[in-house]
């Protein structure tokens, strides 16, 4: 594909199939996303209606990942052949039109000569464009092509006229050097294509090649992609973990900057969960591999990078519009043009307008606008720990007013501990735990492990409970030793006809006013202690809701947690709005109310009920430490775990969109200015070649520009 209307014909012959649900085509990849039911429509319905397009295609698998590199490669090196041939043949046409002017004569102002030179450069050199031009009109339609095929053989078999006519006057430099030109623009622009990808190479390049396992009792030396689940692998100082999997002897710090941006080496100890790709620095240490293969974070990484690389921006679709009707109707200039001129000067002004008119109009421009951004954004994210799913969530992020922050794991560590206990009614402290480990050890409740965790530091043992119920959002009913033991809060007690006394009350909120969250525990009805729980905020947190205000977008905070308690780690964070004894079920129908109002709805959330919630905002943001669940409902996911990577991303967001809304400006405004300035008779055919090929060429090194962000 060689611009816009290339990519744009595909499109549209793919998405007309009966089954295709919804199909991106990117110019800059050279890729078709391709979203189908496989009960309409089959892989070959796919490459057919690409064919029918004009076009080739296949299918790129697993194995293939490498294959677009190396036709990028070899498409580079056929450029620059061509060009060399092209150059050496074309500057004597050049120093010839010097001569002519000069009014000198000689060998290279011989029409003969120089139809010999620009032979080859016509059809041997551009024999790209006619195939183009060929394959575009069979699939019905034109492209950039069929622009440059008829404004360069209008000008060379004018020459020709002219030469068989003894008429001394020739347009061979003309021709050859458009050719020339566009083919310079080409291979500037095939180069810098190659670089908007530059992050997935980085990506791929991380992984070893091969890796020392225990098999047998022996360590051998064998290909990474042998390594099974559940092999134990050895790694020393130095040296990229292979796959991923968890610690099982040895202790290490392991740079993680590859996956997170983080520059601080990570500590490793057994049972801690290593990462593939990762970098050992200093001790030795064995682990046993988890995921393998495809499975991989890092491969899912690549993986999620691809698709959004291929994806399209909301923001493309005027670009695509446009370019869909852009070269019919340059054609239409550049025939009135000629008609305007041949009547009001001569064939042979007509004929140089026309020219000037095919050649400087192209749409490439307007088709790598905005996929080579993308391309390069996703890519930068990545780099900096922040996995973009596709171009539209990129878009949109920078469009966000309202941002809603889930409490636990998101603005604190997800990891309660146990900071207050106080029993009453002739129960012990040691009796207090015991019961309450017991019952909570049966619930997933990071309250209830908090619990546990403290009953185990403290080597209080447990027994196991009869009929336990869990209650969502309020607590757990169990027996236990023959007790009816209730925990949880204010909601599950009084549900219970249990009175909570006032001097109790009061001293639960005292507790909650100190940012701890209180579960009351109830032994045959009545309440033998409270236990006072305490989730540390995160040390990013604070600094990142300050950014996100200065940029103007307002904070929700969102929880399970009584409305004192929410309220007093609110204010720690400086967070206003406080939605607080929110069930796990209704966040979602928050997130949709905001919506409702007009706002533009960002949420941030790690949990498995987090994910409605994700999945209905406008843009959800997945804390990379939280469950998969949660990163799979997301558009955004944030390895790193904090924050920041909330406003890296909008950041990035409104930075690629200012490179998107500058290309599609220089892509608009060159248009605009050139085709009139070539229709009024302002523009030599090669100086139009010479502005065609730099367009392309400017709004591609313009999205290189977002691989400085920081």
């Amino acid at each position: 594909m060689t611009c816009a209307a290339c990519s744009n014909r595909v499109e549209k012959a793919l998405n007309k199939l009966e089954g295709v649900e919804k199909a991106n085509v990117n110019l800059s990849s050279n890729k078709a996303l391709v979203f189908y039911n496989p009960s309409k429509v089959n892989e070959q319905s796919l490459i057919l209606a690409v064919e029918k397009a004009g076009y080739k295609a296949e299918i790129l698998s697993e194995e293939d990942k490498e294959k677009a590199k190396l036709l990028r490669e070899k498409e580079i090196k056929s450029l620059k052949r061509s060009l060399v041939f092209s150059a050496l043949l074309t500057l004597p046409l050049v120093v010839a039109m010097f001569f002519h002017i000069a009014g000198e004569m000689n060998i290279l102002t011989n029409g003969y000569f120089q139809l010999l030179l620009a032979t080859p450069v016509q059809f041997i050199i551009g024999s790209r464009f006619y195939k183009g031009a060929y394959h575009s009109l069979r699939g019905k339609a034109a492209n950039m092509d069929v622009l440059i095929a008829l404004g360069t053989s209008a000008a060379y078999f004018y020459s020709v006229y002219n030469l068989i006519n003894g008429v001394h006057e020739y347009y061979f430099e003309a021709s050859a050097v458009i050719i020339t030109l566009i083919l310079f623009g080409k291979l500037l622009e095939a180069i810098a294509k190659g670089k908007t990808s530059d992050a997935i190479k980085k990506l791929m390049e991380l992984r070893p090649k091969t890796a020392r396992i225990y098999r047998e009792g022996k360590e051998i030396e064998i290909p990474i992609d042998d390594i099974n689940v559940g092999d134990v692998i050895v790694i020393r100082p130095g040296e990229s973990l292979p796959v991923d999997g968890v610690v099982i002897e040895g202790a290490s710090s392991v740079d993680e900057s590859m996956l997170t941006g983080e520059s601080i080496p990570v500590e490793k100890k057994e049972g801690d969960t290593v990462i593939g790709a990762t970098l050992n620095k200093t001790g030795s240490f064995k682990f046993k591999a988890t995921k393998v293969g495809k499975d991989t974070m890092l491969s899912q990484i690549i993986s999620m990078v691809e698709d959004a690389q291929g994806s399209k921006a909301p923001v493309q679709r005027l670009a695509d519009k446009i370019s869909g009707i852009f070269v019919p109707v340059v054609l239409g200039i550049a025939l009135v043009t000629f008609i305007v001129f041949y009547n009001i000067d001569s064939f042979n002004t007509g004929l140089i307008n026309a020219v000037s008119v095919l050649v400087i109009a192209c749409p490439c421009a307007l088709g790598l606008a905005t996929p080579t951004a993308i391309m390069v954004g996703t890519g930068k994210g990545a780099e900096h720990g922040i996995l973009v799913k596709s171009g539209e969530h990129l878009e949109l992020a920078h469009k966000l007013t309202t941002i809603v922050l889930d409490k636990t794991g998101t603005i604190t560590k997800g990891s309660p501990e146990v900071v207050y206990i106080e029993n009453f009614k002739n129960i012990d402290e040691n009796e207090l735990i015991e019961i309450s480990a017991a019952v909570e050890n049966t619930s997933e409740h990071p309250l209830g492990e908090a619990v546990v965790n403290y009953a185990k530091a403290k080597n209080i043992e447990f027994k196991e409970t009869k009929d336990f119920n869990a209650i969502p959002g309020k607590g757990i009913k169990a027996l236990y030793n023959g007790k009816k033991v209730a925990i949880g809060n204010r909601a599950l007690i009084k549900e219970n006809l249990i009175e909570i006394e006032t001097n109790i009350e009061e001293k639960i909120a005292d507790l909650e006013d100190k940012g701890q969250t209180v579960i009351i525990v109830s032994i045959d009805n009545e309440i033998s202690g409270i236990i006072g729980i305490a989730d540390k905020i995160k040390e990013s947190s604070y600094n990142a809701i300050k950014q996100m205000k200065e940029m103007g977008l307002e904070i929700y905070m969102i929880t399970g947690d009584n409305e004192r308690t929410a309220k007093a780690i609110a204010r720690e964070v400086s967070i206003e709005n406080v939605i607080a004894e929110v069930l796990p079920e209704n966040k979602e129908k928050i997130v949709t109310k905001l919506k409702k109002e007009g706002k533009t709805v960002g949420m941030v959330g790690d949990g498995i009920n987090d994910a409605p919630a994700l999945a209905s905002s406008d843009v959800g943001f997945a804390i990379g430490t939280g469950t998969d669940i949660a990163i799979e409902a997301a558009d955004i996911t944030l390895i790193k775990g904090d924050l920041n990577g909330v406003v890296t991303a909008i950041r990035l967001s409104h930075r690629t969109m200012r490179i998107i809304k500058q290309n599609l400006f220089w892509a608009f405004f060159y248009n605009t200015i050139g085709i009139p300035f070539a229709a009024l008779g302002y523009l030599n055919p090669m100086i139009a070649g010479a502005a065609m090929a730099f367009s392309s060429v400017s709004v591609v090194s313009n999205s290189l520009r977002l691989r400085n962000f920081k």
